[in-house]
């Protein structure tokens, strides 16, 4: 269904639902047997009839977002609020919970709902999950329930729940995935099933958009099996934590010249690299992986204070999980966290991307250096001595690495 369509479709059943009626967006016996709906949750006493009515989720986000006292949280495409009013129990009475839908019929029945369930900290707003009528870091928390996979443009829907997530916030999600692309017979079939299909991701799809996206520590978990390759699913990924007024992102081209600007002044101090030189960008883009690469900024200006990236050690496949990493400072922003923040963000990046070894070498007068990669799990394997002349003189490098403690064990 095209996106008016869906909205109008959804209207219609909030509508049914205003008018005391139990809907259900799927075969009644998936419904229940799926785990959809109110079958999916082991906490609604005392929730309004009309919002377990209204209930058309393939799971219980509200449970695997591990929601906390006092958190903001946003559930994208809420209908009749169900998993809003569950956070709010969770978020307490410091805590916001606000539930977005294009359905204005469906807004209406949640905050009918709401108003019921005697619930005071929660917002209900009219809008789309493509472009989120919240501020940038607004809230700790994104989850939503089976509605994702209804969106056409999911990369939007991906990339403004990143924006909205303050650093270190934590996105977790029900919705139908796919483990591998259907042909349209089973598509059909499955669609005339459980009813929320026609758009939905292969797990890697879901995984490769959320990386994209900027989102790290990504989990796909497949819970019930609905036949044909089809499942509902549990999504779940983090926004790289880092200090207040900044943000962890991936690297863009329009970053270029503030990324070579630091590192040449990473090099003007002779204690970063042999290099004397910055690349060009198109030699820096050429000698590094194109996902492995983050920026920290300055959230109000949007400068580049530092930025982290990988490049391959060897074309050989039995190295194929092994990088080489930089990681550079602005000069003016060092030891406030910035390189600790980003190693991290890389590291778990790593992870997603099934990197067994990350190594870098380090000049051993670069006591900074060793110490930052010693404090996130790197370890010294040894000393390369006098292995090229900087300046006239013959220099040693310390070479480090971390195993991840998931990835090839």
């Amino acid at each position: 269904m095209a996106s008016d369509e869906i909205i109008d479709h959804y209207s219609a059943l909030a509508r049914s639902a205003l008018h005391g009626q139990r809907i259900a967006d799927c075969d009644p016996v998936a419904f229940t047997g799926g785990g959809f709906g109110p079958a999916g949750y082991d906490d609604i006493a005392a929730l309004p009839d009309g919002a377990l009515r209204a209930s058309l989720g393939c799971g219980n986000p509200v449970a695997v977002a591990e929601i906390r006292a006092g958190e903001t949280v946003l559930d994208l495409g809420s209908g009749g609020g169900i998993d809003v009013l569950l956070s709010s129990r969770r978020v307490g009475p410091y805590g916001t919970v606000f539930g977005l839908d294009a359905s204005p019929a469906m807004v209406e029945l949640a905050r009918r709902n709401a108003e019921q369930a005697g619930v005071t900290n929660v917002q209900f707003l009219q809008g789309t999950i493509e472009a989120i009528p919240l501020p940038g870091h607004a809230v700790d928390v994104v989850i939503s329930n089976c509605v994702i996979n209804l969106s056409g443009d999911k990369a939007a829907v991906l990339a403004e729940a990143f924006r909205v997530l303050r650093p270190g916030g934590r996105f977790g999600v029900s919705d139908v995935v796919t483990t591998q692309v259907l042909d349209e017979q089973a598509r059909q079939r499955a669609e005339e099933r459980i009813g929320c299909v026609a758009g939905s991701l292969t797990v890697q799809e879901y995984r490769e958009l959320l990386v994209t996206a900027g989102f790290v520590a990504v989990t796909v978990t497949l819970a019930a099996d609905h036949g044909d390759g089809v499942h509902s699913a549990i999504v779940q990924a983090e926004k790289p934590a880092i200090g207040p007024g900044l943000e962890i992102r991936p690297m863009r081209e329009s970053d270029a010249a503030e990324v070579l600007a630091i590192y040449q002044a990473g090099l003007d101090t002779g204690q970063a690299g042999f290099e004397t030189v910055a690349p060009s960008w198109e030699g820096f883009t050429a000698s590094r992986l194109p996902r492995l690469r983050y920026v920290a900024v300055d959230t109000d200006s949007g400068e580049v204070l530092g930025w982290a990236a990988a490049s391959a050690v060897s074309a050989r496949s039995v190295y194929a999980g092994v990088v080489e990493h930089s990681v550079y400072v602005h000069p003016g922003c060092q030891a406030h966290g910035i390189g600790r923040a980003l190693l991290r963000a890389f590291i778990a990046a790593c992870e997603d991307a099934g990197v067994w070894t990350i190594q870098s070498g380090i000049f051993p007068e670069n006591v900074a250096s060793l110490a930052l990669h010693q404090a996130v799990g790197f370890r010294v394997v040894g000393t390369r001595e006098r292995v090229g002349c900087h300046h006239g003189v013959w220099r040693d490098v310390v070479m480090v690495e971390r195993r991840s403690p998931v990835v090839g064990t």
